[in-house]
C-alpha cells in the first residue's frame, strides 16, 4: 500500500512539562574531549548508568583524501601529507553523571593493511544499540563500525560491561565489500543492520540495500532478511531503520527517485513480507534522497531527510536542497510537518524545507524527551567561507554578497536544535550551534533521567584555515573539536 498524505489535527498535552531553552543546556565536552583531532559523536548510548561515545577522528583530513569530489581553493583545516601520521584510531569516551567525568573506555586497535603499512582496525563507531542476544546473560552495548579503504571491512562490536568491545561479525558483517555500517535497531528478539558504504568515495551508497538480522550475534549468525534494494536497482542503501508499533521500518537512500520506506512485521522466516509505504521522497523526488532520521512521537513516526555527502551530491548532482520532516501514523496516512506544499495542503508547521533555512542539509537526528520532540540539524553555511565563489550561480552568489558572508558567518554558521510539544509548533533551541560556528550539526540526541545529552559534531581543528587579506593560512583553532551537551532544568 502507498499512503497518501492528510491532515490530522494534534494537540500538546493540556499541562505539558517545560521543554528546554538554550538557557538549560551547558557544555559537559569542549574541545573533543581535550583532542582536537576528535571530530564526531558518531554514536552515543546510555549503558549500565553510564553514556558512551562513539568518535570518529580528524573527518575533514579524511574527505581530503577520499575520491568524495569537494571544490576548495584552500583546505578548511590543516592536515599531513599522509593521513596516517595522525593517530586515527576511533576511540569510545564513558560519562559517570554522578562524578560528572569523562574517561575513555576504548581505543580502536592497529592491524596490518593492505599495503603492509599498520592502520587502526576501526576508524569510526557510527552507532550503537542496546540488545540482548539468545547468548546474552543481559544487554549488551552493540557498535557499528567504519573502517579504512585499506582495511578488511567494517564489523559490529559487543560489550558488556562497557570496558571490553570485541567484534561478532566478519569484516564487512558478512565478508562483503562494506567499510561502513551504520543503522543497528533491535525489535522482537532480533538485532537488525545494514551495509552503508564502501571504499572508492561511498561512505553512505553501499550499494548492497540489503538487511541483515541476527538472534544470537555473539556467535556471529547473520542472515538476510529482504530481497536486494526492495526489487529496486536504485535504492543504493538501508541508510535508518527504527522499530514503531508491530512493525521494522526501514528507510532507503534512492539516487533516482528520491527515498522509500518500507515496513514488516519481521513474522515467518525470511525473507520477510515488506509493504512499502513511502516512495518518491514522499512526493518530493530526489531532494528528499535519504531517510536520515526516525522517531517515535506521540503515536506517529516523524521521518526526517537529506542529501548525503553536506546536502549536495556533486557526483549525482543533486542539490542543494533543504530537507523535510513527515509525519507517518500506523494505518498509513502522512502528512508533511516542515517542507514544501503537497497536493494543495501547506506544511503543518507552516515552515518550509529546512525550517526556511537553505543552509540545513540534514534533519540529521531527532529524540523524545520529557514530552518534546527535539531535532538537529546539520548546516552548512560555514562551508561558504572556503568555498570558491567563481563556481557559485550567479544568483546564489548575488544574494550571499547582498546578505553579506561575514553577516551569514555571524549569524547563520553552526547546526540548528528544534523542539515541539506537538510535532506542529516549533521552538528555536539553538540556531549557532551552541554559539560555536565550528559546530556544523548535531549528530546524536539520548534522552535519560539525568536530562538530553546532543553531540556536536566539529571536524575544524586544531588548525584552521583562515583568510588575511588575499592569502590563506592555518592558525590555531580554541573551538574545535565536537562537543557534548547536557540539557536538564
Amino acid at each position: 500500500m502507498i499512503a497518501t498524505p492528510v491532515t490530522h489535527r494534534r494537540a500538546c498535552d493540556p499541562s505539558p512539562p517545560a521543554g528546554l531553552c538554550r538557557s538549560d543546556f551547558h557544555q559537559i565536552a569542549p574541545n573533543g574531549f581535550g583532542d582536537g583531532h576528535n571530530s564526531y559523536p558518531h554514536s552515543m548510548a546510555w549503558h549500565r548508568g553510564h553514556l558512551y561515545v562513539g568518535v570518529t577522528r580528524a573527518n575533514m583530513c579524511m574527505l581530503k583524501v577520499s575520491k568524495v569530489p569537494k571544490r576548495f581553493p584552500f583546505w578548511p583545516v590543516e592536515c599531513p601529507d599522509d593521513l596516517y601520521q595522525l593517530d586515527m584510531r576511533a576511540r569510545i569516551y564513558r560519562y559517570d553523571p554522578h562524578r560528572e567525568d569523562w574517561r575513555e573506555a576504548y581505543r580502536s586497535p592497529m592491524i596490518a593493511g593492505s599495503d603492509g603499512s599498520p592502520i587502526p582496525r576501526d576508524m569510526g563507531y557510527r552507532g550503537m544499540e542496546l540488545f540482548q542476544g539468545d547468548s546474552d546473560p543481559e544487554p549488551a552495548l552493540y557498535v557499528s563500525t567504519y573502517a579504512s579503504a585499506r582495511g578488511p571491512g567494517a564489523m559490529i562490536l559487543r560489550s558488556l560491561d562497557g570496558e571490553e568491545f570485541i567484534p561478532v561479525s566478519k569484516p564487512g558483517l558478512v565478508a562483503l565489500p562494506t567499510n561502513s555500517i551504520r543503522t543497528l535497531t533491535a525489535f522482537k528478539g532480533r538485532l537488525f543492520t545494514a551495509p552503508t558504504g564502501r571504499a572508492g568515495g561511498q561512505p553512505n551508497t553501499s550499494g548492497i540495500a540489503v538487511i541483515y538480522e541476527s538472534r544470537d550475534p555473539l556467535k556471529g549468525d547473520w542472515r538476510p532478511v529482504n530481497t536486494p534494494g526492495f526489487g529496486d536497482p536504485d535504492n543504493v542503501v538501508v541508510f535508518e531503520m527504527t522499530a514503531f508499533g508491530d512493525h521494522l521500518y526501514a528507510g532507503t537512500g534512492n539516487i533516482r527517485q528520491g527515498y522509500q520506506v518500507w515496513r514488516t512485521r519481521a513474522e515467518g522466516n525470511p525473507p520477510y513480507r515488506w509493504e512499502q509505504v513511502l516512495k518518491n521522497g514522499a512526493n518530493r523526488g530526489v531532494f528528499n534522497q535519504m531517510v536520515m532520521s526516525f522517531q517515535e512521537f506521540k503515536g506517529a513516526l516523524y521521518i526526517g531527510s537529506g542529501i548525503q555527502n553536506g546536502g549536495i551530491d556533486l557526483v549525482n548532482k543533486i542539490g542543494p536542497a533543504a530537507p523535510e520532516l513527515i509525519r507517518f501514523y500506523p494505518d498509513g496516512d502522512w502528512e508533511v510537518v516542515v517542507g514544501a506544499p503537497r497536493e494543495g495542503k501547506a506544511a503543518t508547521s507552516g515552515y518550509l524545507p529546512g525550517f526556511g533555512n537553505a543552509f540545513n542539509g540534514y534533519f540529521w537526528r531527532m529524540m523524545a524527551h520529557d514530552g518534546w520532540l527535539y531535532l538537529g540539524t546539520f548546516d552548512w553555511s560555514l562551508m561558504l567561507y572556503f568555498a570558491n565563489q567563481q563556481n557559485w550561480a550567479e544568483r546564489f552568489r548575488n544574494i550571499v554578497h547582498r546578505v553579506g558572508l561575514d553577516e551569514i558567518m555571524e549569524h547563520q554558521a553552526g547546526g540548528d536544535l528544534y523542539r515541539s510539544c506537538d510535532g506542529d509548533n516549533w521552538l528555536p533551541v539553538t540556531t549557532d550551534g551552541f554559539g560555536n560556528r565550528y559546530n556544523y550539526g548535531f549528530r546524536v540526541l539520548v534522552s535519560t533521567e539525568h536530562g538530553l545529552f546532543v553531540g556536536a559534531a566539529n571536524p575544524f581543528g586544531p588548525r584552521v584555515a583562515v583568510r588575511e587579506g588575499e592569502d590563506w593560512v592555518y592558525r590555531d583553532n580554541p573551538k574545535s573539536g565536537l562537543e557534548i551537551w547536557l540539557g536538564r532544568k
